[in-house]
Protein backbone atom coordinates (compact mmCIF):
# COMPACT_ATOMS: atom_id res chain seq x y z
CA UNK A 1 0.00 0.00 0.00
CA UNK A 2 1.38 3.42 -0.97
CA UNK A 3 1.61 6.14 1.66
CA UNK A 4 3.65 9.36 1.32
CA UNK A 5 4.01 9.54 5.12
CA UNK A 6 4.71 7.07 7.89
CA UNK A 7 1.75 5.50 9.69
CA UNK A 8 1.18 3.76 13.01
CA UNK A 9 2.30 0.14 12.98
CA UNK A 10 0.00 -2.81 13.62
CA UNK A 11 1.37 -3.03 17.17
CA UNK A 12 -0.22 0.37 17.91
CA UNK A 13 2.67 1.47 20.12
CA UNK A 14 3.58 4.66 18.25
CA UNK A 15 1.37 7.06 16.28
CA UNK A 16 3.46 9.32 14.02
CA UNK A 17 0.39 11.45 13.19
CA UNK A 18 -0.18 12.54 16.79
CA UNK A 19 0.36 16.28 17.35
CA UNK A 20 2.16 17.04 20.61
CA UNK A 21 4.33 20.08 19.78
CA UNK A 22 2.92 23.59 20.35
CA UNK A 23 2.71 25.83 17.29
CA UNK A 24 4.48 29.13 16.73
CA UNK A 25 2.44 32.38 16.75
CA UNK A 26 4.12 33.83 13.64
CA UNK A 27 1.63 35.62 11.39
CA UNK A 28 3.91 36.20 8.41
CA UNK A 29 3.97 33.85 5.43
CA UNK A 30 7.45 32.70 6.46
CA UNK A 31 8.95 32.55 9.95
CA UNK A 32 11.99 34.60 10.86
CA UNK A 33 14.64 33.98 13.50
CA UNK A 34 14.94 34.86 16.34
CA UNK A 35 11.24 35.71 16.76
CA UNK A 36 10.01 32.24 15.81
CA UNK A 37 10.25 29.69 18.67
CA UNK A 38 10.58 26.87 16.11
CA UNK A 39 13.61 28.51 14.49
CA UNK A 40 15.17 29.16 17.89
CA UNK A 41 15.94 25.46 17.97
CA UNK A 42 18.17 26.05 14.95
CA UNK A 43 18.09 27.43 11.42
CA UNK A 44 17.60 24.30 9.30
CA UNK A 45 17.30 25.33 5.67
CA UNK A 46 18.81 28.05 3.50
CA UNK A 47 18.72 29.42 -0.05
CA UNK A 48 15.80 30.01 -2.42
CA UNK A 49 15.48 26.28 -3.11
CA UNK A 50 15.43 25.37 0.61
CA UNK A 51 18.39 23.06 1.06
CA UNK A 52 19.78 21.67 4.29
CA UNK A 53 21.92 24.42 5.78
CA UNK A 54 25.64 24.10 4.93
CA UNK A 55 26.61 24.42 8.59
CA UNK A 56 24.23 21.58 9.45
CA UNK A 57 25.91 19.37 6.83
CA UNK A 58 29.48 20.07 7.95
CA UNK A 59 29.40 20.07 11.74
CA UNK A 60 30.83 17.00 13.53
CA UNK A 61 27.46 15.95 14.98
CA UNK A 62 23.86 15.79 13.85
CA UNK A 63 21.91 18.74 15.24
CA UNK A 64 18.19 17.99 15.66
CA UNK A 65 15.95 19.39 12.92
CA UNK A 66 12.52 20.73 13.90
CA UNK A 67 10.12 22.11 11.29
CA UNK A 68 7.07 24.29 11.85
CA UNK A 69 4.03 22.12 12.47
CA UNK A 70 0.27 21.75 12.05
CA UNK A 71 -0.49 24.13 14.92
CA UNK A 72 1.82 26.91 13.71
CA UNK A 73 0.22 30.12 12.47
CA UNK A 74 2.69 30.60 9.60
CA UNK A 75 1.75 29.79 6.02
CA UNK A 76 2.43 26.67 3.97
CA UNK A 77 5.18 28.58 2.12
CA UNK A 78 7.19 29.04 5.34
CA UNK A 79 10.91 28.37 4.82
CA UNK A 80 10.82 26.04 7.83
CA UNK A 81 8.44 23.62 6.08
CA UNK A 82 10.28 21.31 3.71
CA UNK A 83 10.21 17.60 4.48
CA UNK A 84 6.51 17.77 5.39
CA UNK A 85 5.75 18.89 1.80
CA UNK A 86 6.86 15.49 0.55
CA UNK A 87 8.46 14.39 -2.69
CA UNK A 88 8.87 17.17 -5.28
CA UNK A 89 11.59 15.69 -7.50
CA UNK A 90 11.20 13.45 -10.56
CA UNK A 91 12.46 9.99 -9.63
CA UNK A 92 12.15 6.63 -11.38
CA UNK A 93 11.95 3.12 -9.95
CA UNK A 94 13.88 0.73 -12.20
CA UNK A 95 15.19 -2.82 -12.25
CA UNK A 96 18.91 -3.17 -11.52
CA UNK A 97 21.06 -6.08 -12.79
CA UNK A 98 21.87 -7.55 -9.34
CA UNK A 99 20.17 -5.50 -6.60
CA UNK A 100 16.50 -5.89 -7.47
CA UNK A 101 14.61 -2.62 -7.72
CA UNK A 102 16.41 0.72 -7.46
CA UNK A 103 15.65 4.43 -7.77
CA UNK A 104 17.34 6.96 -10.05
CA UNK A 105 17.07 10.70 -10.50
CA UNK A 106 15.36 12.02 -13.63
CA UNK A 107 16.68 15.52 -12.99
CA UNK A 108 19.84 17.01 -11.43
CA UNK A 109 19.68 17.19 -7.62
CA UNK A 110 21.92 19.80 -5.93
CA UNK A 111 23.81 18.87 -2.76
CA UNK A 112 21.74 19.44 0.37
CA UNK A 113 18.37 19.05 -1.40
CA UNK A 114 15.60 17.04 0.24
CA UNK A 115 14.89 13.96 -1.88
CA UNK A 116 12.27 11.83 -0.13
CA UNK A 117 11.14 10.40 3.18
CA UNK A 118 11.68 6.76 4.14
CA UNK A 119 8.03 6.14 5.00
CA UNK A 120 6.41 3.04 6.44
CA UNK A 121 4.91 1.63 9.62
CA UNK A 122 6.49 3.07 12.77
CA UNK A 123 7.05 0.16 15.16
CA UNK A 124 8.12 -0.39 18.74
CA UNK A 125 11.27 -2.48 19.26
CA UNK A 126 9.47 -5.75 20.18
CA UNK A 127 7.41 -5.71 16.96
CA UNK A 128 10.41 -4.71 14.84
CA UNK A 129 12.37 -7.60 16.34
CA UNK A 130 9.48 -10.05 15.86
CA UNK A 131 9.08 -9.13 12.19
CA UNK A 132 12.81 -9.32 11.51
CA UNK A 133 13.10 -12.78 13.04
CA UNK A 134 10.00 -14.03 11.16
CA UNK A 135 11.58 -13.30 7.78
CA UNK A 136 13.28 -15.99 5.75
CA UNK A 137 16.82 -15.50 4.49
CA UNK A 138 15.47 -15.03 0.94
CA UNK A 139 13.12 -12.18 1.87
CA UNK A 140 14.32 -8.57 1.68
CA UNK A 141 14.46 -6.77 5.02
CA UNK A 142 13.15 -3.23 4.73
CA UNK A 143 13.05 -2.48 8.47
CA UNK A 144 15.37 0.38 9.34
CA UNK A 145 16.56 1.20 12.85
CA UNK A 146 17.60 4.79 13.60
CA UNK A 147 19.22 5.63 16.92
CA UNK A 148 19.87 9.15 18.13
CA UNK A 149 22.32 9.58 20.99
CA UNK A 150 21.34 12.51 23.20
CA UNK A 151 23.73 14.71 25.18
CA UNK A 152 22.49 13.23 28.47
CA UNK A 153 23.34 9.68 27.43
CA UNK A 154 19.84 8.58 26.44
CA UNK A 155 19.23 6.90 23.09
CA UNK A 156 16.08 7.54 21.07
CA UNK A 157 15.13 4.66 18.78
CA UNK A 158 12.92 4.76 15.69
CA UNK A 159 11.97 1.64 13.71
CA UNK A 160 10.25 2.01 10.33
CA UNK A 161 9.01 -0.90 8.20
CA UNK A 162 7.80 -0.11 4.65
CA UNK A 163 7.18 -3.77 3.73
CA UNK A 164 3.36 -3.42 3.76
CA UNK A 165 2.91 0.36 3.71
CA UNK A 166 5.47 2.75 2.24
CA UNK A 167 6.65 5.05 -0.53
CA UNK A 168 9.48 5.24 -3.08
CA UNK A 169 12.03 5.22 -0.23
CA UNK A 170 11.68 1.44 0.16
CA UNK A 171 13.25 0.93 -3.28
CA UNK A 172 16.46 2.84 -2.47
CA UNK A 173 19.51 0.59 -2.44
CA UNK A 174 22.45 0.58 -0.05
CA UNK A 175 25.86 1.85 -1.07
CA UNK A 176 29.11 1.91 0.87
CA UNK A 177 29.75 5.25 -0.91
CA UNK A 178 26.22 6.74 -0.96
CA UNK A 179 24.96 9.94 -2.54
CA UNK A 180 22.18 10.41 0.05
CA UNK A 181 22.18 10.62 3.84
CA UNK A 182 19.35 10.27 6.34
CA UNK A 183 18.32 12.93 8.85
CA UNK A 184 15.54 12.52 11.46
CA UNK A 185 13.26 15.57 11.00
CA UNK A 186 10.56 16.35 13.56
CA UNK A 187 7.36 18.17 12.67
CA UNK A 188 4.36 17.48 14.92
CA UNK A 189 5.93 15.29 17.62
CA UNK A 190 9.11 13.58 18.76
CA UNK A 191 8.43 10.77 16.27
CA UNK A 192 10.71 11.81 13.39
CA UNK A 193 10.30 11.68 9.66
CA UNK A 194 13.33 9.84 8.24
CA UNK A 195 14.34 12.33 5.56
CA UNK A 196 16.92 11.62 2.85
CA UNK A 197 19.03 14.52 1.56
CA UNK A 198 21.56 14.71 -1.27
CA UNK A 199 25.09 14.30 0.09
CA UNK A 200 26.63 15.46 -3.20
CA UNK A 201 25.47 16.99 -6.47
CA UNK A 202 23.58 14.19 -8.25
CA UNK A 203 23.28 14.01 -12.04
CA UNK A 204 20.14 13.03 -13.95
CA UNK A 205 20.15 9.28 -14.54
CA UNK A 206 22.28 8.51 -11.47
CA UNK A 207 21.07 5.82 -9.07
CA UNK A 208 20.20 7.08 -5.59
CA UNK A 209 21.56 5.26 -2.56
CA UNK A 210 22.26 5.66 1.13
CA UNK A 211 24.20 3.71 3.73
CA UNK A 212 21.76 1.43 5.57
CA UNK A 213 23.91 1.70 8.71
CA UNK A 214 23.47 5.48 8.86
CA UNK A 215 27.12 6.25 8.11
CA UNK A 216 27.54 9.26 5.81
CA UNK A 217 29.95 12.17 6.12
CA UNK A 218 29.65 13.32 9.74
CA UNK A 219 27.02 10.77 10.77
CA UNK A 220 28.51 7.58 12.27
CA UNK A 221 26.67 4.30 12.14
CA UNK A 222 25.00 3.34 15.40
CA UNK A 223 24.02 -0.02 16.84
CA UNK A 224 22.06 -1.07 19.89
CA UNK A 225 24.82 -3.31 21.17
CA UNK A 226 28.40 -4.24 20.36
CA UNK A 227 28.66 -6.19 17.12
CA UNK A 228 29.52 -9.88 17.24
CA UNK A 229 32.57 -11.09 15.33
CA UNK A 230 31.91 -10.94 11.60
CA UNK A 231 32.42 -14.65 11.11
CA UNK A 232 29.45 -15.32 13.43
CA UNK A 233 27.25 -12.84 11.58
CA UNK A 234 28.07 -13.70 7.99
CA UNK A 235 25.61 -16.58 7.85
CA UNK A 236 22.76 -14.10 8.45
CA UNK A 237 24.06 -11.14 6.48
CA UNK A 238 23.34 -10.51 2.81
CA UNK A 239 25.99 -9.70 0.19
CA UNK A 240 26.47 -6.12 -0.95
CA UNK A 241 26.54 -5.42 -4.69
CA UNK A 242 27.07 -1.66 -4.56
CA UNK A 243 30.31 -1.96 -6.55
CA UNK A 244 32.03 0.93 -4.76
CA UNK A 245 35.77 1.05 -4.11
CA UNK A 246 35.24 0.68 -0.37
CA UNK A 247 32.53 -1.99 -0.55
CA UNK A 248 32.28 -3.93 2.74
CA UNK A 249 31.05 -7.08 0.91
CA UNK A 250 27.99 -7.40 3.16
CA UNK A 251 24.95 -5.20 3.73
CA UNK A 252 24.78 -3.53 7.16
CA UNK A 253 22.46 -5.16 9.65
CA UNK A 254 21.25 -4.61 13.19
CA UNK A 255 22.17 -7.59 15.36
CA UNK A 256 19.77 -6.48 18.13
CA UNK A 257 16.78 -7.28 15.90
CA UNK A 258 17.98 -10.88 15.60
CA UNK A 259 19.15 -11.40 19.19
CA UNK A 260 17.38 -14.08 21.21
CA UNK A 261 16.11 -13.20 24.71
Amino acid sequence: QYSPDSVAGADGQIDPTEITFPGCPCRSSSCLAPQCPCLRRGHNYSGPCLRLDEQQQEQPFSRPVFECNSLCSCGESCQNRLVQRGLRLRLQVFRTPRKGWGVRALEPIPRGSFVCEYAGEVLGFPEAQRRSQAQSSEEPNYIIAVREHLHDGRVMETFVDPTRVGNVGRFLNHSCEPNLFMVPVRVDSMVPKLALFAAVDIAAGEELSYDYSGRAHNFPGASREDSKPLEEENSLRKPCYCGSRTCASFLPWDSSLFATP
